[in-house]
């Protein structure tokens, strides 16, 4: 299995958006982007940037209530989801597999806040860690700042110049 790597430093939110922007300008449909981070860390933030990348023109909110929001406008579908809310049964219910899969409808991006509790994966994604420091942390030593951690496991591919 093929694993991929890349940290970045974040100098804010619109720095967070224009990485999912650029993300979203390329990647093609059937990614599956597994997101986690504490609350307020960027994950939304990102999918909107993706959104946009893609070239879509509704509002992206979290899907925390609603547990997926499906957008259509952009170049390929975005299909986003939020398991904050949701326990390991429920989420096994989802079938979340029909849609990196395309089984049941049109292959496009998944993007799934909270993926540290999902009960299955795809056999190919893009993690993505996000972290925000205040730099006042002496364990870890983590500078003041958003940080994130792109990991791609299997098959998924991204430049790195790219983004």
């Amino acid at each position: 299995m093929k694993i991929q790597e890349v940290f970045l430093s974040l100098a804010n939110a619109a720095a967070t958006y224009n990485l999912g922007k650029s993300l979203g300008e390329f990647l093609p449909a059937g990614s599956v982007i597994l997101l986690e981070g504490n609350l307020g860390s960027g994950k939304t933030t990102f999918v909107q940037g993706i959104g946009a990348g893609l070239g879509i023109t509704e509002t992206i909110d979290s899907p925390t209530f609603t547990l997926i929001n499906e957008y259509f406008s952009g170049k390929i579908p975005l299909y986003h989801f939020d398991l904050y809310r949701l326990e390991s049964s429920e989420i096994e219910a989802l079938n979340l597999e029909i849609y990196w899969e395309g089984l049941e409808v049109p292959l496009g991006i998944v993007a799934i806040e909270w993926a540290e509790k999902l009960v299955y994966y795809p056999p190919n994604f893009l993690r993505v860690y996000f972290n925000f420091s205040n730099g006042g942390d002496t364990v870890d030593k983590t500078p003041h700042g958003r940080h994130v951690k792109l990991i791609s496991i299997g098959k998924f591919d991204f430049d790195v110049d790219k983004i």
